[in-house]
């Protein structure tokens, strides 16, 4: 009888597979866009924007934007990876209710998923970070651990995100998390401009989101600025709302989809 790991291993066979298939038309949202952010507004608009100590840090607003966007891709790319294929796939004719058919359990389905969503945000993020270091962006070697800062980043929002997605019976709610999710926590999670620059009131609820989390921890590792105990924090809230995230997607991927 196959182990656990050896049918989650057939799910993302399966993902796979499918991805030979359909990889150039992810392409443009997972790699193309945040790249032309970051030449549109770090390399151009940047130009425009000089350094400024109590802003920026004293660095350029290139070294400043990019880990941020690359923290706000990999959330992107975790919502993007998880709640629209999770939706379209749980539904009838999709590839879940056929999975469910076979011998593979629902935690199977969900860990093979999960395989292959943390495979593509980690693949768009070592992109991401060559990029950054081919533009002259990084400042430090400890921009290397800002890959798995990233990943974790996206996955603290593709596990919640899975876990609400398989509950739904189409895919319509999942396109108001741009709107009300996305573009929010863009504008307002430190990516664009220092959080010091908001006013005070609003800071403490910056300083929840965790993209912010997100952002700091890869902007610290990128200039070489990181503080170790802040990054254990950034990294315990974000592998928190990993580990509650995958607990909720194990119940509900076994209400949606067990037999």
């Amino acid at each position: 009888m196959a182990t656990a790991d050896a049918m989650a291993l057939r799910a993302y066979q399966y993902w796979i597979l499918r991805y030979r298939r359909t990889w150039r038309g992810t392409v443009v949202i997972s790699i193309a866009n945040p790249l032309l952010f970051l030449v549109a507004i770090g390399v151009g608009l940047g130009r425009l924007v000089g350094p400024d100590s109590a802003a920026l840090g004293g660095v350029d607003y290139l070294t400043f934007f990019a880990p941020g966007i690359l923290a706000a891709a990999a959330m992107q790319n975790g919502i993007v990876e998880a709640a629209f294929p999770v939706a379209v796939n749980r539904g009838p004719g999709g590839a879940y209710p056929v999975a469910a058919g076979t011998p593979l359990e629902p935690e199977d389905i969900l860990h093979g998923h999960l395989l292959f969503m943390a495979s593509r945000v980690a693949l768009s993020a070592v992109v991401f970070v060559a990029v950054m270091v081919a533009f002259g962006a990084a400042r430090s070697p400890l921009v290397l651990l800002a890959l798995p800062a990233a990943a974790l980043t996206a996955l603290a929002f593709a596990l919640p995100s899975a876990a609400w997605a398989v509950t739904l019976p189409d895919v319509r709610p999942v396109m108001g998390i741009f709107k009300w999710v996305v573009m929010p926590l863009y504008l307002f999670s430190g990516t664009f401009f220092a959080v010091e620059q908001l006013p005070a009131i609003v800071r403490p609820l910056v300083y929840a989101t965790p993209l912010w989390h997100g952002v700091d921890l890869c902007r610290s590792l990128s200039l070489g600025t990181v503080t170790w105990p802040l990054a254990a924090v950034h990294v315990g809230y974000l592998g928190a709302l990993c580990g509650v995230g995958y607990l909720v997607a194990r119940r509900t991927y076994r209400r949606a989809l067990h037999a």
